[in-house]
């Protein structure tokens, strides 16, 4: 099945509705599209054909949108990079992927290394080639390419179909809903699918994107106070930032604050119903492009703790211990040149394995409890990281914490926490607090203080790094 292309039936469709707001400047959809289609004809002149793998080194800024809508127009598959990767991640990616030409913004030029090159400037300045750009996007085509996070073991290359795109856009519309005024703020990194998703949606509802470089809890509140942007994707400690700044209710037409990267404490959730702070968590990976299992608006206060049920038309089910299961049309293809790791991830009937556990209710919600190998598994009792984790945050001076396995040998392995604290705490008094609220095998043995977390660009916690520091002797 093949689709108009997408920017091309927008702009036909309402060229004069606004496309994209960065640094104040607001720009239409056939603005963009005249830009796009100029950039693609400049990134013809370095050779850049329909079919070839070409990644993107950029960060939030018009210059990397423009790359990434430019390199469609082009039937390019590009193969989005995390900007805070090191030199030896970028290349090992880059070859992993087959990469033909790499084009990077300016200040990441030292982490290319010896792959075909450019940066933005040297595509700005280049002349247009004419060329024939792609009339039609197949749901099967591979439109973008992005290495999971690497929380455990080596990145694999999650292959996004436009079809992915198209569906995950899908979905979320038929949940959320779509009104007239509806623009969507951007502050989450477009090279993860939490941001991407945004600039998808965006094209193919016809909305406003409001992008965002970096994350700034101020900026970011005052938008959310004026009536500018009516939703929002963030993680949980972006939202307990904005949090921090809050003084004053959101404009009554902000109406969706989309929480990814993990769950939300009770504690953010209580805040945020007594803010009015419409919060609404999800549950999605890389390979299900963006959110697949999302709580419906109005279920929002009524199911704490609750990831949702799946949207439409995706289905979820629990399989053998408890490990969440996914089927539906934006899930991936698969894992880029690596069939092996591809075929583990799906069972004999197709379901895509997770590695997350879980359990839906009575009613069909699912309750997201942790990664299959983030479970600690103590005297043949099993510990979830995220039960103790969110006890600990009842903790008055803690703000944030990761519990991890650390090996025993009589219990073969033991919960241990690290913690980041306003205030300097009596870890006496922290074990009694513990003891209170939890069974006794599931009291960490260890406190860890930090002055910050490990995490990835997409902000989710680097627990095979804090499994390493574990494993350290005891100074």
């Amino acid at each position: 099945m093949e689709l108009t292309n997408w920017l091309e039936k927008r702009v036909w469709l309402s060229p004069e509705r606004t496309a994209l707001v960065f640094q104040d400047r607001k720009e239409t959809f056939l603005e963009i599209y005249d830009a796009a289609c100029e950039l693609a004809g400049k990134l013809a002149s370095f050779g850049v054909r329909d079919g070839m793998s070409v990644a993107l080194l950029g960060r939030n800024d018009r210059d990397t949108f423009l790359m990434i809508h430019a390199l469609q127009q082009l039937g390019a598959q590009t193969v989005l990079l995390n900007n805070r990767l090191t030199a030896t991640e970028v290349l090992f990616q880059m070859r992993d992927a087959h990469v033909e030409w790499c084009f990077y913004a300016d200040v990441f030029r030292d982490k290319v290394g010896d792959i075909a090159s450019a940066s933005f400037k040297d595509v700005m300045e280049a002349r247009v080639s004419e060329v024939s750009l792609v009339s039609h996007f197949a749901m099967e085509r591979v439109a973008s390419v992005m290495y999971t996070s690497g929380t455990t073991g080596q990145p694999k290359g999650v292959m996004q179909t436009f079809g992915n795109h198209w569906w995950s856009a899908t979905g979320s519309m038929l949940n959320l809903g779509l009104q007239a005024n509806d623009s969507w703020l951007c502050v989450v990194p477009i090279f993860h699918i939490s941001g991407l998703s945004i600039l998808m949606r965006s094209v193919i509802y016809g909305i406003p994107v409001y992008l965002e470089e970096h994350f700034d809890a101020t900026r970011v509140d005052q938008f959310l106070r004026s009536g500018e942007v009516t939703l929002i994707s963030v993680v949980t400690t972006m939202a307990q930032r904005l949090l921090d700044v809050f003084t004053t209710r959101y404009h009554s037409d902000f109406r969706c604050m989309l929480l990814g990267g993990g769950p939300a404490s009770r504690e953010m959730l209580e805040a945020c119903f007594l803010n009015g702070i419409p919060l609404v968590q999800s549950f999605g990976m890389t390979e299900t492009a963006s959110q697949i299992v999302t709580l419906p608006p109005e279920e929002a206060f009524l199911k704490i703790g609750s990831a949702g049920k799946p949207l439409f038309p995706a289905e979820v089910r629990i399989g053998e211990r408890d490990e969440i299961l996914l089927k539906g049309p934006s899930i991936m293809l698969g894992y880029l040149h690596n069939k092996a790791a591809t075929d583990n991830a799906f069972d004999e009937d197709g379901w895509f394995r997770t590695g997350d556990v879980g359990y839906l209710d009575d009613n069909g919600f699912l309750f997201v409890l942790d990664r299959r190998s983030d479970l600690i598994i103590s005297g043949g009792e099993n510990i979830y990281p995220t039960e103790v984790e969110h006890v600990l945050l009842e903790y008055p001076a803690i703000k944030e914490v990761a519990v991890v396995a650390k090996s025993d040998e009589h219990w073969g392995e033991v919960p241990i926490a690290f913690i980041v604290a306003n205030n300097r705490i009596d870890t006496a008094d922290l074990f009694e607090f513990c003891q209170e609220k939890l069974a006794k095998y599931k009291v960490p043995r260890q406190f860890h203080f930090l002055e910050a977390l490990p995490k990835t660009a997409s902000q989710k916690i680097q627990r095979h790094r804090l499994r390493e520091i574990a494993k350290k002797p005891s100074k």
